[in-house]
């Protein structure tokens, strides 16, 4: 006969994948350091990766635009990401977008074995398409929380990070000289004025 406390003791954890999205100066990475920093109160093993194309305040460190930082692991592909996380209570993975699809299979196979997965990511790229692997994760997310910046022409709550430096590619590294978060109305706006003759 089925006990279900043969699947709740203390050797059995749940995991779980919680997805926090949204613009460039939203606070994406604040929280995700927010959250690790607070297991790691709790005495939990965690550990936190990153892509390794992210240098730009460290090569090692996971810092917020506020200059919060945590320490981390750069990688150069999802699945190292699997190699790494052994013996952890919550693993963190900041930048998501920029890692390939397989970062979905990834953090659904830690969630599988019992571990907290906590994934920050940008939602939408430049032209407001949805970036990379985030939906795919959000879709199979335990829990979405979107964070928002706010509009830097109306104060409004931006919608998307528009790119302000002439270049079409969608990985674009950069910081305020780069991109400015704007609020849907404004973004079109701005487009519309990029767009004249």
């Amino acid at each position: 006969m089925f006990n279900e406390r043969d699947t709740q003791g203390p050797s059995r954890r749940r995991g779980s994948i919680e997805v926090v999205c949204g613009s460039m100066f939203s606070g994406k990475t604040e929280e995700l350091i927010r959250r690790m920093k607070r297991a790691q109160f709790a005495k939990q093993r965690v550990e936190i990766f990153k892509p390794a194309i992210d240098v730009r305040y460290s090569e090692q460190d996971v810092v917020s635009h506020d200059h919060n930082v945590i320490q981390s692991t750069p990688v150069d592909s999802s699945q190292n990401i699997l190699l790494l996380a052994n013996d952890i209570d919550v693993v963190g993975i900041d930048e998501a977008q920029f890692f390939d699809m397989g970062i979905v299979e990834v953090c659904s196979t830690l969630a599988k074995r019992g571990m907290r997965v906590i994934v920050a990511g940008l939602d939408m790229d430049f032209k407001g398409v949805p970036f990379g692997p985030i939906p795919a994760l959000m879709a199979i997310a335990d829990d979405v929380y979107k964070t928002h910046a706010i509009c830097v022409h109306c104060g409004d709550l931006a919608y998307v990070s528009h790119r302000l430096v002439n270049s079409d590619k969608r990985v674009l590294l950069g910081e305020t000289e780069s991109y400015e978060p704007l609020c849907r109305s404004c973004y079109e706006k701005a487009i519309a004025l990029e767009n004249q003759p």
